[in-house]
């Protein structure tokens, strides 16, 4: 096996409801690679799965290297401190503490603050921390900066982007395409239980539209022109405007947001 994960034929079912329906991808060794999908497309029982935390009912996952779960949300007590709880996951995954990554998560500084005391982004980074304890090659992220403010989610996106740099496999859920298009080596989108799309942001922007949106603003105003062929509709554009005695100020060209395709292949896979 030379990646860090293999997921293959990967098939659930609660009850008549058939939830993945062969499943098949693989995430390389030292990469940041993201599940994508609508509520309903199987991305959490995928990463459950593949975290030993429910059975499957068929297919294979393979798994090489130690590994560290972040949760969504933490059955944490109310009233337990956060070196308290380093502490106890430290015991019962009997390994070390490491104060520097502690430190630059900011766990050591919040001191005698009670875990309902702290933040939504504190909250955030005691998870992380937990799953880190132990020095795992492969973290598993489950909507890593939900409910955290702008400054709360550039802090944790500079920690994954630290891991990776560490030699580390990420594989993380989200909703925030953003967030993927800025952190991810590559994407898997689940529709319907399958893999709808497997590659880069950049593939999938090829794979789906060659459609672009040309945006021109002229003292008169801006427009927005939607076209398959930026060549023939530019020069119309221009042509029009110099034959008006129009003078065009900017001229910016889209190509579409990761946002825009993962709506749309969605829409197709479920026609």
């Amino acid at each position: 096996m030379t990646g860090a994960i293999q997921v293959t034929d990967l098939t659930k079912s609660y009850g008549n409801v058939c939830v993945l329906k062969g499943l098949t991808f693989q995430v390389k060794k030292g990469e940041i690679f993201a599940l994508l999908g609508v509520n309903g497309a199987g991305k959490t029982t995928a990463l459950e799965c593949i975290e030993g935390l429910r059975s499957y009912d068929g297919g294979s996952v393979t798994v090489d290297g130690k590994i560290g779960v972040q949760l969504q949300s933490a059955a944490l007590v109310a009233h337990i401190r956060p070196m308290e709880a380093v502490k106890l996951f430290a015991k019962w995954n009997r390994t070390r503490i490491d104060t520097a990554m502690l430190d630059a998560l900011g766990i050591t500084e919040l001191g005698k603050t009670q875990y309902f005391q702290l933040s939504t982004g504190q909250k955030r980074r005691l998870h992380l921390a937990l799953a880190l304890l132990g020095d795992p090659d492969i973290i598993f992220l489950d909507e890593p900066t939900a409910g955290l403010d702008v400054q709360g989610r550039l802090s944790l996106h500079a920690q994954i982007r630290r891991l990776k740099a560490q030699g580390k496999t990420i594989l993380l859920a989200s909703h925030d395409m953003a967030e993927v298009e800025s952190l991810c080596d590559r994407i898997a989108i689940l529709s319907g239980g399958e893999t709808a799309f497997l590659g880069t942001v950049a593939q999938l922007a090829q794979t789906l539209t060659k459609r672009y949106t040309i945006h021109v603003t002229t003292g008169q105003g801006s427009v927005s022109v939607e076209s398959e062929n930026i060549g023939d509709t530019l020069l119309q554009l221009l042509e029009q405007y110099k034959e008006q005695n129009v003078t065009v100020e900017d001229i910016r060209i889209d190509r579409g947001s990761l946002e825009e395709h993962f709506v749309e292949i969605a829409r197709r896979v479920g026609q």
